[in-house]
């Protein structure tokens, strides 16, 4: 097996590497569609476009079914098929025997992982969005970057990984590298009053901050909740059969009792089996979009709650866009949140929450990137800026490159 191949199949093969690539940019997209709704067509609801974007990730599992009928030879009942065994094997692995009762459906304990995972999901953005209006941004951008250093933390201290100092040195330098690059951009001084860019202005001055303390302790109190959802979601709701886990062996099935948890300390995991004893493992990435829907429905049927609340309290005003481009605009931060959302899920199970979230840091790169050539923000750039995305670079080249070393 040639290098280049092993690396692949280590980061889990092109599949899992496409994806990243293909996240990276659905960020840096709905970033800049955000910004543009919202400086340029003026539609400034940040709490409805959170509750669109969220609402969205409920046809990640339907696209995906689609796809994968029309390319490959996969029939819709084949995948539903290996969908519910997966379930059944992972929320309750005592189904699948030969026991009574064992071809019973998991719904309850699917719909409560579903209802965490949204909580989990929810929180920490809404916090974000509250602090925004409460804190300088540099602090919130800078503070919200620091949920890879506790994704790292939880997961020594939960899952019970081994503490290891190039890891710990890699995610440290990402997380300085993003405080760099927030801070950096923060000492440039852009005069836009004459310029037709309305890219905002960056700055340190806690002038206009309503309750910068506050808001601080909110954007580090959601940066805590981001890292330990990553961790716990590796932990207990992506299947025990990803390379991480084959690796490390820290992760187990979300069981009802201890006893059913049997053989994960043992080795790498079994593949999921059918009844006939043959492996019928759902395909790449369809089980955590599984997941990514059930968080999209969830926040459909619940999230729309505060929409009147915030409005009878002249918090944040809903009005439905009265031009066709703000539509137009708005689907575009739907599907590219849901791409970018849906491929995370995935590469936290496939990767685990340390490469993944120091991954996630990549994304100031793009932006950053992109504000300088498309968003006329040139004068933005500094020295510490440019420090800061290379030690986001070579941090996260480092956990990659550990990885495919094991």
């Amino acid at each position: 097996m040639t290098t280049g191949h092993r690396a692949l199949v280590q980061l889990g093969g092109k599949q899992a590497v496409g994806l990243f690539v293909v996240c990276l940019f659905a960020f840096v997209a709905e970033t800049q569609l955000s910004q543009y709704v919202q400086a340029d067509l003026g539609f400034r609801q940040p709490y409805l476009l959170f509750y669109i974007v969220h609402s969205t990730f409920a046809i990640s599992l339907p696209l995906h079914i689609l796809y994968l009928s029309v390319t490959t030879h996969h029939s819709i009942r084949s995948l539903y098929k290996s969908l519910n065994l997966a379930v059944q094997q992972h929320l309750s692995p005592k189904l699948g025997s030969d026991e009574p009762g064992a071809r019973e459906f998991p719904i309850w304990k699917l719909l409560r992982l579903c209802l965490l995972l949204t909580l989990g999901m929810t929180l920490p953005s809404l916090f974000w969005f509250i602090a925004v209006v409460l804190a300088p941004v540099t602090d919130v951008t800078a503070l919200w970057n620091t949920n890879a250093f506790f994704a790292y933390v939880f997961a020594c201290l939960i899952s019970g990984v081994k503490w290891d100092v190039r890891r710990l040195v890699a995610v440290l330098v990402a997380t300085t590298g993003a405080l760099a690059v927030v801070y950096g951009e923060s000492t440039a001084v852009v005069d836009d009053s004459g310029s037709s860019s309305h890219q905002p202005t960056v700055t340190s001055s806690r002038e206009g901050a309503k309750a910068p303390l506050v808001g601080d302790l909110l954007t580090l109190t959601a940066s805590i909740i981001y890292g330990a959802y990553q961790v716990l979601y590796k932990m207990y709701a992506a299947l025990p059969d990803d390379p991480e886990v084959q690796t490390d062996a820290h992760y187990a099935p979300l069981a009802a009792s201890p006893e059913e948890t049997v053989g994960i300390e043992d080795g790498p995991a079994s593949p999921l089996l059918g009844n006939d004893g043959t492996s019928d493992p759902p395909p790449f990435g369809l089980y955590p979009n599984m997941l990514t829907s059930g968080i999209g429905v969830c926040t459909l049927l619940t999230l729309w709650i505060p929409i009147p609340v915030l409005h009878f309290l002249d918090i944040e005003h809903f009005a439905l866009p009265h031009r066709a481009i703000t539509y137009a605009v708005i689907a575009g931060i739907a599907l590219s949140g849901s791409i970018f959302n849906a491929g995370f899920m995935v590469l936290m199970g496939v990767w685990g929450p340390i490469v993944t979230s120091v991954g996630s840091l990549l994304t100031i790169v793009l932006v950053f990137i992109s504000d300088a050539i498309f968003g006329n923000a040139v004068d933005t750039v500094t020295l510490w800026s440019i420090l800061g995305c290379s030690a986001i670079v070579l941090a996260f080249g480092i956990l990659a490159y550990d990885m495919v070393r094991r």
